[in-house]
């Protein structure tokens, strides 16, 4: 993978961990979409790596959203401002289909494009103290732009997104897993640490089958029951053909752990 100043690229066994560089702000300039956007291309042709953590630099924000003042600066040289959001679209596109869980840290301020990143993200980490959780754009005068209305009705339901939305409204880690916006809580100086272990816990999970829970998972929100169970039956028949299953039901039988290869 290409490495970038903006953003920080961290190889352990079957995990990679991606870190944005801007901190304290970590906000989410043309060059970190840029470096995460290249990043990911290189994820998914590499077969080897099993589960990714998006994460950033520091323990202040996650990341505070858009460079506001760079996008106003340069939007004209990068072909405008609809291409500048195509970009966002198709990064975070990338991260909700990829075949590999996908974890994101949420801790200080996740605004805007700071949430709606880890809203593409597979599972989602807060931190039990400080976080300042939400999609303010209304304040800017303009709503989110990102995929932010759909991703997080689609996460924490109708009302309470347009409770969010519409009063500009920050929240806390408590409150997010409470209305099932993270999966877990942890103290922010724990909070990177854990989701390395939850990335590395994923990455020990049959390959095949990971890939095919989150093909069907994610074609649930998407489609009718019937088209989404054919991706369903299409995953298992993908399991029935490799040798983890038959490695994962050995295992069982001989009553120890299995070990995945993704063959």
């Amino acid at each position: 993978m290409e490495r970038s100043s903006a953003l920080g690229i961290e190889r352990q066994d079957q995990v990679v961990v991606l870190e944005n560089r801007d901190a304290p702000r970590n906000r989410m300039t043309f060059e970190y979409m840029d470096a995460l956007e290249g990043a990911l291309v290189a994820i998914r042709r590499d077969r080897t790596v099993r589960a990714v953590v998006i994460t950033a630099a520091g323990e202040e924000n996650f990341s505070v959203g858009m460079d506001l003042k760079q996008l106003l600066a340069r939007a004209e040289e990068r072909g405008g401002f609809e291409a500048v959001l195509d970009q966002r679209l198709r990064v975070l596109g990338m991260i909700e289909q990829l075949d590999r869980p996908v974890i994101a840290t949420l801790f200080g301020y996740c605004l805007g494009g700071g949430l709606e990143l880890p809203l593409a993200c597979h599972f989602r980490l807060g931190a039990t103290e400080g976080a300042q959780i939400g999609l303010p754009e209304l304040d800017l005068g303009t709503i989110p732009a990102w995929g932010g209305t759909a991703r997080l009705t689609r996460t924490v339901g109708r009302a309470r997104a347009l409770d969010m939305i519409l009063r500009a409204q920050k929240i806390d880690g408590p409150t997010a897993l409470a209305i099932g916006l993270v999966h877990e809580l942890h103290p922010v100086a724990e909070l990177k640490q854990r989701a390395r272990e939850l990335a590395g816990a994923l990455a020990a999970q049959p390959p095949i089958a990971v890939a095919g829970v989150l093909r069907a998972v994610v074609a649930a929100e998407h489609l009718p029951l019937e088209d989404a169970l054919r991706i369903e039956r299409e995953g298992v028949r993908r399991c029935s053909e490799s040798a983890d299953q038959v490695e994962g039901m050995t295992a069982f039988v001989e009553k120890r752990r299995p070990v995945f290869t993704g063959r």
